[in-house]
Formats: C-alpha cells, structure tokens, sequence
C-alpha cells in the first residue's frame, strides 16, 4: 500500500511515523514534509506545495498512492478532497462544505445552536461598532473570534474591554487575519477546564481517539498570547468515561448527523475543542482534521493499525473496527523558535536530538526543521515535538523534560508546566496545608515548583486553633492516601506544623509565614522548636519554594526520574 501524506509539520510526522508502522504500508510520500520525516523508514519528502491540487492529484496517480491523509485544515477547506474525489482518487479527509466546521466559526456556532448541541452563548458580526457595543453590554472577560481560518491564533480571550475592542479592531479593521475577519463571533466566556477529543468517522460511524489537553498560550500558567500548540498531554484525567461517553452521544454523534442533514456529510478525522464546566462539555470550536500537537501523544498511545482503520473507513467496515489504546501516558513538549509567534529567525543549528531519543519511550516530531549544508536546522516557529511515553502522566512529563533539557538550539522557547493541569485530578503525593486563606499567595510558588517536577499535589486550608479535628484528620490519613510529604505553612505561633507532625509519621516541612509584627520570625522560632519526637523541617520565613524542593528531594530518593529531573534543574541553576 502507497500513501501520500499532505503538510510539512509535527502532526504530519506523527502521522507518517504511524502509518510506515503498519505492515500494510510499504512507501509513504510527504508534500511537503520535514528533515524528520524524510529521515522516517518507508517515508519520502516531495517538494509539493498542499495548494497545488493539480500536482499533487497528478503525482498521487503517478506514484498509484492508495489514499492520501491530509494534515492541515487550508487545504482542505480550499476543497482538496473534492478535487481528488473528481480524479478518482481516495481522501481522508472532509470535502470543503463539512470543513467548514472548521473555516467558519459563524456556521460552526449557527450548526451547534440549531440543533441544540451545548456551546457558549453567542452573537455574529459584521460591523465592528456594533460588536463593541454588544461588548460594553454584556461586560468582561468574553471571547472574541475572527470568522474564518486564522492558523490557530485568532481568538482573544478578553480581560478587559480595552482588550476586547484591541481585538475587535486588529480582526476587522486592521484584517491581520484578511478575509476571515470579516465576521467576528462574540462568544460567553466559559470557565473550567479544556480538553481535546478527536474521533475517526466515515460519516455513519464514529470511532473516538483518546482523548487529550493541548496548551495554547506561550507562556507558563497559560499566559501570553495564543500559538497554534506548545504542547500536549494524554489522556485527559479531566474527561473521565463516563464524560467521554457524554460527549460523544451528546456532541460528536450529533455533529456528525446534523452536518449529514445539512447536505454535508462528514468522513475523516473531527476534532472537538472542549470547556469542562462543572462536569459538562461545551464545544469551543471544531476541526476537521487531527490536531497538532495532540496528534503526537494520541498517536504515540494508538495501537490499532491506523491504516486498518483508515481502509475500513473507504471499504464501510469501520463499524467493526476496535480503537486499541496502550495504557501509558503520553506527553508532548513543544520546542519553539525565540519570538515564536510573533517574527522569529530560521536557519539555527539543532542539536541533541539522538541524545534525546536514547531515552527509552521518547521520539522527536519535527515540525519547522530542515537540512542546510548537511546541518539540521530550524525553519519554522514551531521546531520541534519532544514526546514521552511512560506509566503515567507524572512520569511521562519527565521524561519529556529529560529529552528536552538534551536539546539545543539558539533562542529556544518551551512551557515548563505541559500536564500540570493533569496532577490536579491524579492522586496528591505532596500535601500543603496552611492555616488561612490569606497565605495561599505564598503557596503558588511551591505548586510552580511541584507542577515543574510533575509531582500530584494538593491544596487544604485548615487551622490548628479555629478547625483542629479537621487538621487531625487530615494528618491522620494523609499516608493512607498516598501522601508522602506534608508542607504546613503558618504564621504567629505557628501551632499548625507541630499539630500535624503528631499526628503522622509522613514528613513535615514547615513554612514560617510572614505575619503580624514580627513579621513571621515569632512563627520561624516557634517550629525549630518542636518538642523532641515531632520533628518539623523548617525554611526560611515565606520560603514555599525550598518547601517544595525539599519535599521533592525526599520524593526523589526512591524515584529514578526524579532524581534526574533534579539534576537538570541544578544544572540550570548553576548556569545562571
């Protein structure tokens, strides 16, 4: 079997990567693909452009290519797959009026609220005044989305009106995004937690993918402006199965059934951007082809044989297909170009990248790479995706990291906290408590901290004088329930760390919190001098961090990555 594969990015490496896997496959071609793709066993780079149909529909015929996967949603939205549908040739992937699910958010909005499929509250315009308007009506935060296809950034999830209308006006009237800012979708902004969940279809059946989270945002603790992707996990612990069965008879059936009845039946791969809100999903958006960079760990955890699953799609057997999905984890960090999204320079050196892939469970999708003089060299924002497949979320994180601290080019930008989101549903190994509400400020330094060694945590606000049976308790379980360090933070006398220290023989650290008068050093004296037999660790006045660190180090004498993780994070340290 011959398969052409359509894009020149991560998920299309991921997806040539998959596909010379299976031993149906004997030669998979890439227009245009990447340095890694072309370095792939069975896989070979053409230098086509994915807008040129005819080319493209000619070469499929030259080569006998069985069917052709296209990665990137322009040129499917252009109509790709109904030009290769005339030639007689086979595409998965949707025609151009079921990628409009896609290319347009004001038919995806308008689909989803006719026939009642849960998504936010909305309103459509076209004039920029009256958007504003509506704007100032209903308040902040809100979303505001550009029409049409906008490579993942044209989205703006305003705090404030003056970032509201700066939207409005960079969409509309400035047309950054062209023509897909003709239209603007205002849009509730709904608060929870995201999740990705793809499913396989053939227009009848619907097959789902695991599920997964990707990260927009740049920067750490989902700050900075929208990017196309920095990184993804998978599973998602947030879309348990007895969610993902909701969404898939509540969202993904349905979608496909009402695109049919719209005179657009669907057949290919449909992506659902979710909102969690109090346990119920919300579509954000669709897409009609496999995301990226979810697509790398999805992929990484995939055992069926894609192709199978594919062929059946064109022979109608996809109902008696089984998705077969390894039990490890997947994580994947994206390594992205200084500047990334905004201008950044091309042609930097890579290195590191078989160091890296020597850790067992990692492979490395290129996504803006290419060869120069022999040189592997970066050519795109996004570079490269380090992906890690481990026995879980926490150990897949870093290994991920591992690989990536091996990696090296000039200007390189990545998130240090891909599946942090993931540690808050997973059973805590680290405990912090503290007496009030006012000290949790101090407290996300020490969840930066554990979020950056992959470490489950969990957060108690509980007083030694004001709620002491629900201390006790908690110290009391806290080793039953997995807990293997305790950080207590607290301030004045400070009774809290002794309290719990009696009453568990997990390890106590203690954090002096600066308070009243003395400005926490009554509460720094107070635990170094815990009565003989209740030992208490104590940092510094506020020191949440060395907190943290500390209770890593005790996590990290019986685990290996751990440790390694550790010493990567002393070697930063110690270059400044």
């Amino acid at each position: 079997m011959k398969v052409l594969v359509v894009g020149g990015g991560g998920r299309e490496h991921a997806l040539c990567w998959k596909l010379a896997r299976s031993p149906r496959v004997e030669r998979i071609y890439c227009a245009p693909g990447n340095a890694g793709i072309a370095a792939e066993e069975k896989c070979e780079c053409v230098p086509l452009d994915p807008f040129d149909f005819e080319a493209l529909s000619r070469f499929a015929k030259e080569k006998g290519v069985d069917f052709t996967v296209v990665g990137p949603e322009d040129p499917l939205a252009r109509g790709l797959s109904d030009h290769f549908a005339k030639e007689g040739l086979k595409v998965f992937g949707p025609s151009a009026a079921a990628a409009r699910i896609e290319a347009s958010k004001v038919f995806t909005k308008e689909l989803l609220a006719q026939y009642g499929i849960p998504t936010a509250a909305f309103e459509v315009f076209d004039d920029p005044e009256a958007a504003k308007r509506y704007i100032e009506k209903k308040g902040i935060p809100i979303v505001v989305k550009a029409d049409g296809l906008a490579a993942g950034k044209g989205v703006v999830v305003a705090r404030s009106l003056e970032e509201a209308f700066s939207a409005v006006d960079r969409i509309m009237v400035e047309r950054v995004f062209g023509e897909a800012g003709a239209r603007v979708v205002i849009e509730e902004c709904l608060c929870g937690e995201e999740a990705s969940f793809m499913v396989l279809t053939d227009g009848e059946t619907v097959l789902p993918l695991p599920s997964s989270q990707d990260h927009k945002p740049l920067l750490d603790g989902d700050r900075g402006p929208n990017t196309g992707g920095m990184g993804a996990y998978s599973p998602a612990p947030v879309v348990t199965e007895a969610l993902a069965e909701e969404i898939m008879e509540g969202i993904m059936k349905p979608t496909i059934r009402a695109l049919a009845q719209e005179g657009a039946p669907y057949f290919g791969v449909l992506y659902a951007g979710l909102m969690i809100v109090k346990g119920r999903p919300y579509v954000l958006e669709f897409n009609c082809r496999f995301g990226d960079p979810e697509a790398q760990p999805v992929l990484m955890r995939l055992e069926t044989d894609l192709a199978e699953l594919i062929e059946a799609a064109f022979s109608g057997r996809l109902a008696e297909c089984e998705v077969r999905v390894r039990p490890e984890a997947a994580v994947c960090v994206v390594m992205a170009s200084g500047g990334y999204p905004g201008r950044y320079e091309k042609g930097k050196l890579i290195a590191g990248i078989e160091e890296a892939e020597r850790i067992p469970g990692v492979k490395v999708f290129h996504a803006g790479t290419t060869r120069k003089d022999g040189r592997l060299v970066t050519s795109g924002g996004r570079v490269l995706g380090v992906t890690a497949l481990a026995e879980d979320i926490p150990q897949a994180m870093r290994k991920a990291y591992q690989a990536v601290e091996r990696i090296h080019f000039e200007g390189v930008h990545f998130r240090r906290d891909i599946g942090a989101k993931a540690l808050r549903h997973l059973p805590p190994r680290v405990g912090i408590i503290v007496g009030s509400r006012s000290d949790l400020s101090g407290v996300k330094e020490a969840e930066r901290i554990l979020s950056e060694f992959a470490v489950p945590y969990e957060v108690e606000v509980a007083s030694a004088h004001r709620s002491p049976e629900k201390v006790r308790r908690y110290a009391e379980e806290a080793r039953e329930r997995g807990i293997r360090v305790i950080i207590a933070g607290a301030g004045l006398s400070a009774h809290l760390p002794g309290v719990v220290a009696a009453h568990t023989t997990v390890p106590v650290i203690g954090v002096p919190v600066a308070a009243g008068p003395l400005n926490g050093l009554d509460a720094l004296l107070s635990m170094v001098q815990m009565p003989r037999g209740v030992p208490v660790a104590t940092v510094g006045i506020g020191n949440f961090v060395n907190a943290a660190l500390l209770a890593v180090e005790i996590l990290a004498l019986s685990e290996e990555s751990l440790r390694e993780r550790l010493a990567a994070y002393r070697q930063r340290l110690a270059s400044g």
